[in-house]
């Protein structure tokens, strides 16, 4: 009996080893594939027997019968159609299929095709397996040739494939690896990859400078951020220059980034630009943190990993969405759990969000007149939970524009304070940014000196100031130390960051 390796995924990001293996004896002919296997993989036999038929290669005339194992293992995709083609089609050959991962959807006419599921697959299977070797369609080739460590061998179709193993012509069919080409910088043999260009830049933010140095904290440390305002300030049009600004990313997050892209059925691009997702707040709790009814599926929250997760219109959200963002801004962590799958994913992501300061928008404002009544803004803000609040880094009340008003800062300008702060923080051997340290992480990073201790043991008095609210404000603190050039924090850092603390 002849096996060759493949993978699934066990949950939603994690790929788990398959064996496909394959039985060939005499009886009444037939072909079936067990394994607890979805329809995508029983209609591969379709698939396989006319990629055969077609390439001039008969289907031997016994009981066949396929399994994927481990057999209590869920499997899904169309990737196993090279591997059980190539089990059939060489059952009689001496052929040695050792060392080689084998992805590959078939066409009826033998041609090889390329699945969202193959560059995840790849890539987690990188993290688990040393030297790996894959066999990939040519489509999927320069994707998953990303990856490092990884040998990979691109071929075009089931012909072609046989003939791999036949011949054992191996590095004809070598793909090389290939390596991103941006600007960059490294640090302890690691490569950090980020872009300056600015699609959206801030100089086309007219004032608002006390709003856009918020912006520029936000980005650095990677803070969770709240403007409020009213209608036409511009609070969307800073959080969605934020992305253009964000510090650079390592392969990892590079990576990580291509896979959840693939998982979303887009094409990867590899840029070294951090992710923005923007859900309506008319989207359901489902959507935002994933689920479904068997198999767990993937959120917003999840997709938004190591960028940026902006809510507009905050208060609109439903209640149970909101309340359920305390975990992953809190323990950027989130847990879903089904009764056939339980998966946790990273949600280190910067929530950045914008609200009105009541129904109609206009109660900050000098000029136009609020017609809500005190109860009606007293609801308004009631949907906002002081444990959700208290997860936010920055407030900011942003007043209102004026014609007057001048452009004073573009994203160039920032984003080089940004990578400026970031390289601070890697020299500090900070394995994140400020706004995601833990607490032993503040102990040791931000540490203040006699006037600052001072000053924010009265701050605790005079505020009220929770445990939480306490490390927010050192965390806050440390990075506007970073972007003073300061390698301790000062006091004059430390009441800064205490005018963006919740009021």
């Amino acid at each position: 009996m002849k096996s060759i390796k493949s993978a699934t995924f066990d949950g939603i990001v994690d790929a788990i080893e398959v064996d496909v293996e394959g039985s060939f004896t005499k009886g009444l002919p037939s072909f079936s594939i067990g394994g607890l296997v979805t329809t995508a993989i029983q209609e591969s036999r379709d698939r396989v027997k006319s990629a055969l038929l077609t390439n001039d290669y008969k289907f031997p005339p016994k009981k066949v019968i396929v399994n994927l194992s481990p057999s209590d293992i869920h499997k899904t995709g169309s990737h196993f159609d090279l591997s059980v083609a190539l089990l059939i089609a060489l059952y009689e050959e001496k052929v040695d299929f050792k060392g080689f991962y084998i992805f590959g959807e078939l066409g009826l006419d033998g041609e090889l095709k390329d699945t969202k599921s193959i560059f995840p697959l790849i890539l987690s299977l990188a993290n688990q397996v040393k030297n790996l070797k894959v066999i990939v369609p040519i489509s999927s080739a320069q994707k998953v040739a990303m990856i490092p460590n990884v040998k990979v061998y691109a071929l075009k179709n089931l012909s072609e494939s046989m003939e791999f193993f036949k011949f054992q012509n191996y590095e004809a069919k070598r793909v090389q690896n290939r390596t991103l080409e941006y600007k960059h910088f490294t640090f302890d043999k690691r490569s950090y990859f980020y872009l300056d260009k600015y699609p959206l830049d801030f100089k086309d933010v007219k004032g608002q400078k006390l709003a856009k140095y918020a912006a520029l904290i936000s980005a650095s440390g990677n803070h969770n951020v709240l403007y409020e305002g009213s209608p036409g300030c511009g609070k969307s049009m800073i959080i969605k220059r934020l992305q253009y600004i964000m510090p650079p990313m390592d392969m990892e997050a590079i990576l990580e980034k291509a896979k959840l892209d693939s998982l979303e059925a887009k094409e990867p691009t590899f840029e070294p630009r951090r992710v923005f997702r923007n859900p309506h707040h008319s989207s359901t709790r489902a959507s935002i943190f994933g689920g479904g009814s068997v198999n767990s599926k993937i959120g917003e929250v999840a997709l938004a990993n190591n960028g940026i997760l902006f809510f507009d219109e905050l208060p609109h959200f439903s209640k149970a969405i909101l309340e359920a963002l305390r975990e992953p801004l809190e323990d950027h962590s989130i847990l879903i759990s089904r009764v056939n799958s339980k998966v946790n994913y990273s949600t280190k992501f910067l929530f950045a969000t914008a609200l009105n300061p009541c129904p109609c928008g206009n109660l900050l404002s000098a000029t136009r007149e609020c017609r809500c009544s005190q109860m009606e803004v007293k609801r308004y803000k009631n949907k906002l939970s002081d444990p959700l609040l208290d997860r936010i880094d920055m407030f900011i009340t942003m007043n209102d524009s004026s014609f007057d008003d001048k452009s004073d800062v573009d994203s160039a300008s920032m984003h080089e304070l940004v990578l400026k702060t970031f390289k601070m923080q890697l020299q500090r051997g900070q394995s994140c940014l400020n706004g995601k340290l833990n607490d032993d992480e503040i102990e040791k990073f931000c540490v203040l000196d006699s006037p600052s201790n001072d000053v924010l043991n009265q701050a605790v008095v005079n505020f009220s100031l929770s445990f939480r609210s306490i490390n927010k404000v050192l965390k806050v603190s440390r990075t506007i130390a970073d972007l003073d050039g300061s390698l301790n924090i000062q006091k004059k850092h430390l009441l800064k960051a205490l005018n963006y603390r919740k009021r």
